[in-house]
């Protein structure tokens, strides 16, 4: 292990701009930080200048850890450049979706499944942001009580659209979304297949059983999009293979890592700017376990849950 680290941002959005923040915040031990993008500019970041390059695969050269920060699910960077990344030596962490249920690929939630990158081969997925805030509430439930079914609706702010999901709601776009999203709820989040289900319905389901090791864990998901600017909230219901009480549900809550129970319930606007999963409203009745959770999609959905990634591999522990 070195004691710095070139890292290269390759994307210069919403997810990029948290990445730089959350790398000063986290305290991850740079040498040197790359912005890379389709083209050449000067542009602004967590509040910091920088001349970005183009993003080619000579830019590569000499980068250690590689984020690959397209807005959720865009496909195509990590896809044309991975591999150069790759073979010039570096590790790529990859928030788009293109790679995350390839076998040969760890789909990694450190709290919950850290162990996955033994072995890695230079490439690492990031999980969907709906996905990450659900399987660390999951997790425990899993080891304590046992999973029999999950089914869970979301109600997901715009920025899990890019900055043209947050003009949708500034600027009232109507270009963006299946429907004008101010002042509505919007039942389709990507595409919906002959299955009836929407793409980000079936990342839910395919990526929480790959990161729970679960590969027949029945998942049902429904994607909502609504008004919010920041903050994806869940509303999961959960069938367990073992009786669970109050106290012994609040205590494996509790205890797990990135989780904090609220008092009474979490709300997108109050959570925005934090790194953990909230959880409130939690109910259950014999094997039925029932509760709402929350977490901002740019940090824990998105570029904290990288950065952790990164502190994994280099077995750097900046946070308390």
């Amino acid at each position: 292990m070195s004691d710095r680290y070139t890292v290269a941002v390759v994307g210069a959005g919403l997810v990029g701009d948290r990445l730089v923040a959350e790398l000063r915040r986290m305290g991850f031990p740079l040498r040197e930080l790359r912005i890379l993008a389709r083209s050449a500019r000067t542009a602004v970041l967590a509040g910091e200048t920088f001349e970005v390059g183009v993003a080619e695969p000579e830019a590569f050269e000499g980068v250690d850890i590689a984020f690959f920060a397209g807005t959720e699910g865009e496909k195509g960077a990590s896809v044309q450049l991975a591999n150069e990344a790759i073979s010039r030596g570096a590790v790529v962490i990859d928030n788009g979706s293109d790679f995350r249920l390839d076998p040969k690929v760890p789909l990694v939630v450190p709290e919950v499944n850290v162990g996955a990158l033994d072995g890695h081969q230079g490439l690492i997925a990031n999980a969907n942001c709906s996905t990450i805030q659900m399987v660390v509430t999951l997790a425990p439930l899993a080891r304590e009580f046992g999973l029999k079914k999950v089914v869970v609706s979301t109600y997901q702010s715009v920025s899990g659209a890019g900055r043209n999901g947050v003009e949708a709601l500034e600027n009232g776009r109507e270009d963006v979304f299946a429907r004008p999203i101010v002042g509505n709820a919007i039942p389709q989040i990507g595409s919906i297949g002959d299955d009836g289900y929407s793409t980000e319905e079936t990342k839910m389901r395919e990526e929480t059983r790959k990161i729970l090791s679960l590969p027949d864990l029945p998942v049902f998901a429904t994607a909502v999009r609504i008004p919010v600017h920041t903050g994806h909230a869940e509303c999961v219901y959960v069938e367990t293979e073992r009786d669970a009480d109050l106290p012994a549900l609040l205590e494996a809550l509790g205890a797990a890592s990135g989780v904090e129970i609220s008092d009474d319930f979490p709300t997108p606007l109050e959570v925005a700017g934090e790194d953990r999963t909230f959880v409130g409203r939690v109910r259950v009745e014999g094997r039925v376990i029932q509760y709402w959770c929350v977490a901002d999609n740019l940090l824990k959905g998105a570029a904290t849950n990288a950065v952790q990634i990164a502190e994994s591999l280099v077995g750097v522990h900046a946070r308390a």
